[in-house]
């Protein structure tokens, strides 16, 4: 369809391929947690970080910078959530410090592009 060749696809946003590895590497991480956390704390950050990248998608789809920007926020909103759960999972000591700082480093930049993404949104809506 010619309007979908204009819009774009979200699978082509930079903010969403980089999600989408950091989703990758949390559900490899959560697998070493203790079997008890399987429908804790390991489905929480699962689900999270694929609701950061369902919403970035979902509001891409919309074709309306407004709701667009509406989902990234709720996005934004799902990092402070996975950045919990990561402080949770250190807290227990299911991984390491040098584990944490990685993962802090990853979502940290994933946020400062979704920010970036938030203000370029903005600037269309004015």
């Amino acid at each position: 369809m010619e309007l979908e060749k204009s819009y774009g696809d979200f699978i082509e946003l930079d903010l969403w391929k980089i999600v989408r590895g950091l989703k990758k590497d949390i559900f490899e991480l959560v697998k070493k947690f203790p079997a008890e956390e399987r429908y804790r704390l390991s489905d929480q950050m699962i689900r999270c970080s694929r609701s950061i990248n369902a919403n970035i998608a979902e509001g891409h789809g919309r074709y309306s910078f407004k709701d667009q920007l509406h989902f990234c926020i709720v996005s934004r909103g799902s990092f402070s959530e996975l950045r919990n759960h990561f402080y949770d999972a250190l807290d227990c000591n299911y991984i390491t410090k040098e584990e944490f700082l990685s993962f802090e480093q990853r979502i940290l930049r994933c946020v400062r592009v979704l920010n970036g993404y938030i203000q370029h949104l903005r600037k269309k809506l004015q």
